[in-house]
């Protein structure tokens, strides 16, 4: 037990090496510029294998909020459309922001699409693409070692269940449970850089009850998401909203993409 014990161990050790934007600890075992160099790798392949929006209104509307909300983070973001009815986007390492034409007919104006854009560039600034890679290798390295210590002490039917046991913990008790933390903390990162680009951060609210509408009450138990549910996203939101509506006020422009 001792020596099942110690993989953990070693992990909630190395798990203080790094601090959040929010003030979280964090596990980075990779640098930054392999990191952008791995976000960049994937955004390329997308660009090659899924079909991209030519629409020159959808192009130029999503670029205008996007760069709005870039512009408060400073560097060079390249921005893709890619014309798929699910609704999504995302934000990678390296500059990268892509957009699925489907988030266009559910994200209602300019103000919640910057709340979508906002979210995903806030994984990227808070390195939560650094600490899933992390959280992953560092998991998988520690069942290794369980793995071997089993299989040194007479393996079997008992050794697979217990390893089996083990993965489903370290998914549902390491993995998901950072991969919710992380979404939340996403959420308030954005919520903060839609305001101080000038898009009202009460659209976010709103947002999140035209997903909860357009999932028609079919997603997941929270306890076995990588998401928070859409009620307690609404939640956190708006416990917040009281500082995002200053920095809103605050903005020195206020875009109109639409």
């Amino acid at each position: 037990m001792r020596r099942l014990i110690a993989p953990i161990l070693i992990m909630l050790v190395l798990a203080g090496c790094a601090t959040s934007p929010t003030g979280r600890n964090q596990l980075q075992l990779f640098s930054e510029d392999k990191i952008a160099e791995m976000g960049v790798a994937s955004y390329q392949q997308m660009k090659e294998k899924e079909p991209i929006d030519t629409s020159t209104a959808d192009n130029s509307y999503v670029k205008c909020v996007a760069n709005a909300i870039t512009g408060v983070t400073g560097g060079e973001w390249e921005v893709t459309v890619f014309k798929d009815d699910q609704v999504n986007a995302f934000a990678l390492p390296g500059g990268k922001i892509g957009v699925y034409s489907g988030l266009l007919d559910v994200a209602k104006g300019d103000d919640q699409l910057a709340a979508v854009i906002g979210h995903e560039v806030g994984h990227v600034l808070a390195h939560h693409g650094n600490e899933r890679v992390s959280q992953q290798y560092a998991t998988q390295g520690g069942l290794s070692v369980v793995s071997a210590f089993l299989s040194g002490g007479g393996g079997g039917v008992g050794s697979q269940a217990l390893m089996s046991a083990l993965g489903l913990g370290a998914q549902v008790g390491i993995l998901l449970p950072f991969s919710r933390t992380q979404e939340s903390e996403a959420d308030l990162i954005g919520l903060e850089l839609m305001a101080r680009a000038g898009f009202d951060p009460r659209q976010s609210v709103q947002l999140w009850q035209n997903m909860a509408a357009q999932s028609n009450g079919k997603e997941p138990a929270e306890f076995m998401s990588t998401h928070p549910s859409d009620n307690t996203r609404i939640n956190n939101l708006q416990s917040h909203m009281t500082k995002a509506m200053q920095l809103y006020e605050q903005a020195p422009n206020h875009p109109n993409c639409g």
